[in-house]
């Protein structure tokens, strides 16, 4: 029968769980193929968190490793001694300094299984009850005359081992406590440890703690601090007798806060504030190059205004130019939607006289000559309207072609390539020859999009100019010419011609001549008019469309590759405001040991 998972242990696998999604979030993010100069040291940072993740993940199980840290002779490897109960190192005269790190554990415990390297340490293991929970590091001292980034030098050892403590005792004395060089390394070493703060020699010096805390507290904020006597407290160890006074607190804090229980709480709130603090540093990095990558962005904004300016303005004067094929072509729109009636029948005799006069020339054809004729000259007229209508459609084309000089082009690229060096992301996605490929696609979309916008101009033109007030306008003006043209001839043939005494003689040809004419000139002003309305409203569209190809929409092709970059940098920073927040929420789920310093503000 299986037995039942306890509570904490659930809890335990599942923020485990956690912790492996967001090293694995680390790692996507540092594999991301993004061509930008800042991301690199910033990948480079991540890629050496996760290895450094990996080894504290091992840890999570493992004893609190409790680290010393303090200048020479302020009594570190005596503290070491004292929280041990025993002599586990040399003290004083025998050893003035220490060199390299000295691990004191347990003899179950080896430094393999707690990430540290077995040859960097001396190791002493000592079978006692103070150390169940707790693995002493006594660190190398810091301030040393030894040249810094120096391998086998005490301060190249001491920063190897820093990484690999859980909390740090920071011990110092009245002489030592604004030591510059503790300072210095403390501050590169707190973001992955837990801070307590200690003033030996207790015996002897004045306690200089509010001076020490106001120092302190600004950068980490408040802090515990401990006054003791490590000489004291060790000797009533051996003695067999119990912690007194404020080592008596101090080991109480150890043993019950940082120690037991609260190790693994300890050892995961280390490890995401070392996360935490990792993020920060990229996300300070990634700020400080946003604004170039902002001015890129802006750059390429400019440019491609100004080149769909001038391909609005070409596009525009080629509109202008075919404007008599797109009347045609907006008439021929209107009366297939205008229907039949008596007005749509002149529209349809005007928008059709050049097929009537040369269909009229067949009636008069004879022989075959004059039939050969007449089909050449069909065949012309029809490929004359084929070719008005094929360049009214290609005119938008053949702007977008010559919209943009090589000059225009190349000066477009030199800015932009400025900018994209500035922001350091691949500036060849600038380069002319890319730049000259993007216009030709440019052209095309352009060209699409204005033959689209054309058409459906043609269709709401001729909505607009067919609407029943309109048809009615004209039908009736029309209707009213002819009314008023036949009334009297109708009139002199069937009345008075007939039934008036005396009848009056026939309306002679003169007359009908007249009156023809007189209809002729009637429709021809109806003609006009409605043609003149039909070219201002065309004209109106056409300004409305061309206002709107000012935006950069039409030459959205351009530097697209650049853009894409830039879109992938923003991406990229939104990943890390998500790791970032990923990180803040599982600190929130682990409840902090009380009176330790988390992180530095």
């Amino acid at each position: 029968m299986f037995e039942r998972m306890s509570q904490a242990e659930l809890t335990h696998l599942e923020l485990l769980a956690e912790l492996d999604t967001l090293v694995d979030s680390l790692k996507r993010w540092a594999e991301s193929p993004l061509k930008w100069d800042a991301a690199l040291p910033v990948r480079a940072m991540v890629r050496r968190l996760i290895e450094r993740l990996g080894a504290m993940r091992i840890r999570l199980e493992a004893p609190i490793v409790l680290g010393v840290l303090g200048g020479t002779g302020v009594g570190k490897s005596a503290l070491v001694n004292a929280l041990a109960g025993a002599e586990v190192v040399e003290t004083g005269k025998s050893r003035p300094t220490t060199g390299r790190p000295i691990l004191v554990c347990r003899p179950d415990w080896t430094p393999e299984l707690l990430g540290i390297d077995a040859s960097s340490v001396e190791v002493v293991h000592r079978d006692l009850p103070s150390l169940s929970q707790l693995v002493l590091v006594d660190c190398p001292d810091p301030d040393t005359t030894e040249a810094e980034d120096v391998p086998g030098t005490n301060l190249a050892r001491l920063r190897q081992i820093l990484p690999h403590c859980d909390a740090l005792l920071v011990v110092t004395t009245q002489q030592k406590y604004r030591s510059a060089r503790v300072a210095d390394e403390l501050a590169a070493a707190a973001p992955g440890a837990r801070l307590i703060f200690v003033q030996t020699h207790a015996d002897v010096d004045e306690d200089i703690r509010n001076d020490w805390r106001s120092l302190i507290e600004p950068r980490y904020g408040p802090s515990p601090m401990f006054r003791v006597d490590s000489l004291s407290a060790l000797a009533d160890a051996q003695k067999g007798l119990q912690p007194r006074g404020e080592f008596a607190a101090l080991v109480d804090l150890l043993t019950r806060q940082v120690a037991g229980s609260a190790a693994v709480r300890i050892r995961r709130a280390n490890l995401l504030a070392l996360v935490e603090q990792t993020l920060l540093a990229c996300r300070r990095r990634l700020d400080e190059a946003r604004p170039a990558v902002r001015q890129l962005e802006e750059a390429i904004g400019k440019q491609r205004a100004r080149l769909a300016a001038r391909l609005a303005e070409q596009m525009r004067a080629e509109l202008i130019v075919s404007r008599r094929q797109w009347e045609n072509r907006l008439l021929g729109e209107v009366l297939s939607r205008w229907g039949w009636s008596p007005f749509s029948a002149v529209l349809w005799v005007y928008h059709s006289l050049g097929a009537l006069v040369i269909r009229g020339l067949v009636l008069r054809a004879r022989t075959p000559a004059q039939m050969a004729l007449w089909g050449v000259l069909e065949g012309v007229r029809s490929w004359h309207a084929y070719r008005q209508q094929r360049q009214a459609d290609a005119g938008a084309a053949q702007a977008v072609a010559h919209g943009w000089s090589e000059a225009d082009l190349r000066n477009a690229a030199l800015v932009v390539e400025g900018y994209s060096r500035e922001a350091g992301i691949n500036p060849d996605a600038a380069r002319a020859e890319i730049l000259f490929h993007e216009a030709t696609r440019a052209a095309g979309e352009a060209a699409d999009s204005l033959a689209a916008e054309l058409q459906t101009l043609l269709s709401r033109a001729a909505q607009s100019h067919t609407g029943w007030w309109t048809r009615w306008r004209y039908d009736g003006l029309f209707l009213a010419a002819l009314v008023a043209l036949f009334f009297r001839p109708a009139k002199n043939f069937f009345y008075d011609s007939w039934l008036a005494s005396p009848p009056a003689p026939l309306l002679g040809l003169e007359f009908y001549v007249l009156s023809a004419f007189w209809l002729v000139v009637w429709s021809g002003l109806l003609l006009w008019s409605f043609t003149s309305r039909l070219r201002r409203g065309l004209k109106r569209e056409i300004d409305a469309l061309a206002e709107g190809w000012t935006s950069p929409r039409l030459a959205r092709a351009m530097f697209h590759g650049l853009e894409s970059e830039c879109q992938a940098v923003d991406r990229f920073c939104e990943d890390l405001a998500r790791l970032e927040q990923h990180v803040a929420s599982l600190r929130r789920q682990i409840v902090q040991p009380v009176g330790l310093v988390t992180s530095p503000r």
